[in-house]
């Protein structure tokens, strides 16, 4: 059985979840380089679009997804990744979760939770992901 990275450009989603709590933490984009170096070295490692390169989660922000068990859908065209967060936040924005705004139906987006850490104190002034 094998991953089907060709309807996307060579790019699966891939949802991360906290391997405890069942929490959806993030979404990101594996390809078959990022796929294989999380099975390697049991960090979870992703594709970015915007810098067109390999990332492994916190190497910056120390904020780490330490890999349990990896999942795929029947399309085999999507991964879930089930992993354990070390550090508080796994989102850019200091949120346990990128998924910390829920969406209205009037359309606005409400902050729902709370932040954990200051985006300047994971990764600095000027500094990214």
């Amino acid at each position: 059985m094998e991953l089907d990275f060709e309807k996307e450009g060579g790019l699966i989603p891939a949802i991360v979840q906290d391997d405890e709590s069942g929490e959806i933490l993030m979404l990101g984009f594996m390809n078959r380089e990022a796929l294989a170096k999380t099975q390697q070295t049991g960090f979870v490692t992703f594709y970015s679009r915007s810098r067109k390169k390999l990332w492994t989660k916190g190497e910056t922000s120390g904020q780490k997804l330490l890999l349990r068990e990896l999942r795929v859908d029947c399309d085999l065209d999507a991964v879930l990744v089930r992993a354990r967060l070390e550090g508080g936040a796994v989102c850019h924005e200091g949120y346990r979760s990128c998924f910390f705004r829920r969406l209205d139906r009037d359309g606005s987006a409400i902050t729902v939770a709370e932040r954990i850490i200051a985006p300047d104190e994971l990764y600095g002034k000027g500094k990214s992901q």
